[in-house]
């Protein structure tokens, strides 16, 4: 992927298929992306946080990454996930770089607390030991300041920065601080969970661009959604945040890894056997994929 190659619309979070005895289901994984990039997705980003990557050993998260390459058939550009203790995340990104990704979101590292200054010098590691383009994905304990953001920006290869905070202060002001210190095409994200529920509030302060994990099981809604926005219907778009999005954050947040697991329920029910989460998520109860099925259906009908 170019460094100054830009990204938009909807972009497309595979989920990671695993079989009855709990090894990644390559074919299925094909298939799955197959389905989602004749959607028409902005990129993929295969073996990330919906494609839990924590769960992941290395061989097989580089052969899930060349299967998202092969399947995405170079229409679309596809980003790998990395992230933990610097040795291993540079692993990892080596592997994604062997598998034929074109960028690497690089997630949080573990448990440990980090000051700004060490967050730099953790980006600063990893993307010198690449030449592939870098998003930073601030999150949990990777927490940046606006000065620290603009270091991390004016890293060559580091190309964007995703948020999953949700401190809109403090996103506003990253904004600002890289646009007026950093001089080369620079992309910000929403990466918060059911992102689109918060997309009109990150629009507001300059940031277009999310991540839908509504793509992987219902494209046509996270792509209605989408040029709803786009578009301005400001009717269509409550609707959706109304009649589907916010019933679907109210049964996500019943249980921690929800985001994960109802995203992999909803795509079995479309028919693609994709299988359960590992630990140490859990499966979703039965009552809540029956939830689940009835909030689908009142997304689906808004597009009429």
């Amino acid at each position: 992927m170019s460094l100054v190659m830009q990204l938009d619309g909807v972009l497309f979070f595979p989920v990671t298929p695993f079989d009855s005895v709990g090894n990644i289901a390559y074919d299925v994984l094909a298939e799955h992306v197959k389905h989602g990039v004749s959607a028409g997705p902005g990129a993929v980003f295969a073996a990330c946080g919906t494609g839990e990557f924590h769960a992941l050993g290395l061989e097989e998260f580089e052969r899930a990454v060349a299967v998202a390459v092969q399947a995405t058939a170079v229409k679309v550009p596809v980003f790998a996930g990395a992230g933990g203790s610097v040795a291993a995340t540079k692993e990892f990104v080596k592997a994604a770089e062997r598998a034929g990704a074109q960028g690497i979101l690089l997630l949080p590292p573990y448990l440990v607390t980090n000051p700004a200054a060490g967050l730099v010098r953790y980006v600063a590691e990893v993307a010198g030991a690449t030449e592939l383009p870098i998003i930073v994905y601030q999150r949990n304990n990777a927490r940046f300041t606006p000065d620290t953001a603009v270091e991390v920006a004016r890293i060559p290869n580091v190309v964007g920065f995703k948020d999953g905070l949700g401190d809109l202060d403090l996103m506003q002001r990253i904004v600002l601080s890289v646009r007026a210190n950093v001089d080369k095409p620079f992309q910000f994200f929403n990466g918060l969970p059911t992102a689109e529920m918060t997309q009109l509030a990150y629009r507001a302060i300059g940031v277009e661009l999310y991540s839908s994990a509504v793509f992987c099981f219902a494209p046509e809604i996270s792509i209605g959604f989408y040029n709803a926005v786009q578009s301005g219907d400001t009717e269509l778009v409550n609707r959706f945040l109304f009649e589907f999005y916010k019933p679907l954050v109210e049964l996500r947040d019943k249980v921690p890894g929800y985001a994960v697991a109802l995203v992999k329920a909803a795509v079995r029910a479309n028919g693609l056997e994709v299988g359960g989460v590992r630990p140490p998520l859990v499966d979703p109860l039965e009552e809540h994929v029956a939830a689940l099925d009835k909030i689908i259906a009142a997304g689906k009908a808004l597009l009429s």
